[in-house]
């Protein structure tokens, strides 16, 4: 299992919103590059950038950074989401040296055009699911729709994807713990594995998605983190170590 820093790119730098509210961004670089290199430096074997300007505009605001980033770290795989709207984007990104692209919106808008870029594009892409008790959120959570996540996840469980990241809005950004239950859930509706996302604050929140997953048959490939390795509530190398650990 992976722990994956979060870079969310507002403007040019490295910000953290609360809830998706673009209004509430917190600034904690103004170099994304550099902080791309800090977390593998630090052993991250995997990063998730997310252009937020692109999220909101529905179409790559911030495409030269995130290329720049994903050259600076190597080797080490470089998933996007934000704006991806077309397999054009899709296909720009990934010849960048993109390893996935997040697509969120119009995979949830009409699923016809999610089945067809997951034939185009096999194993490369994830798809992202936001939701707002329990409904997904499109627009960059602008909007929220009437459509079931879990019922979401298990309807496109045959398409050849690389994995699902699972949000629940209500706790991104806000300290307040991984909505473990609704994870666990999601992931049981599907044979893709799942990422979790939104609100992993410290190694107990780990070490639970750790705890709950081992005693299912869902596949948890890892969990996003992104305030709480900023804000210092969570040490990366111990995170990691602990999803290490074999218990």
């Amino acid at each position: 299992m992976l722990l994956i820093p979060a870079i969310d790119l507002k403007d040019g730098k490295c910000v953290r919103l609360q809830q998706g509210r673009m209004a509430d961004a917190t600034v904690f670089s103004d170099d994304p590059v550099a902080m791309a290199r800090r977390w593998v430096a630090e052993g991250a074997r995997r990063l998730h950038l997310v252009d937020l300007d692109g999220a909101f505009a529905g179409e790559p605001r911030n495409r030269a950074l995130v290329e720049e980033i994903a050259a600076a770290v190597g080797d080490v795989p470089v998933q996007i989401g934000g704006g991806i709207r077309d397999t054009a984007t899709i296909a720009a990104y990934l010849d960048a040296g993109i390893s996935h692209a997040i697509l969120g919106t119009r995979a949830v808008a009409e699923p016809e055009f999610l089945r067809t870029a997951a034939r185009e594009f096999p194993g490369q892409l994830i798809l992202g699911l936001d939701a707002r008790d329990g409904c997904l959120a499109l627009a960059g959570w602008d909007e929220t729709s009437t459509i079931d996540a879990i019922e979401f996840a298990r309807e496109t469980s045959d398409l050849d994807l690389a994995a699902i990241v699972y949000t629940d809005i209500a706790r991104d950004g806000m300290l307040t713990g991984v909505n473990v239950d609704a994870t666990l859930a999601l992931a049981e509706a599907t044979c893709v594995p799942v990422i979790a996302s939104g609100g992993v604050a410290k190694l107990e929140d780990i070490a639970r998605l750790k705890a709950t997953f081992a005693g299912s048959s869902a596949t948890l490939l890892g969990a996003i983190t992104g305030r709480a390795i900023y804000a210092g509530t969570l040490e990366f190398r111990a995170g990691q170590a602990l999803f290490d650990r074999a218990d």
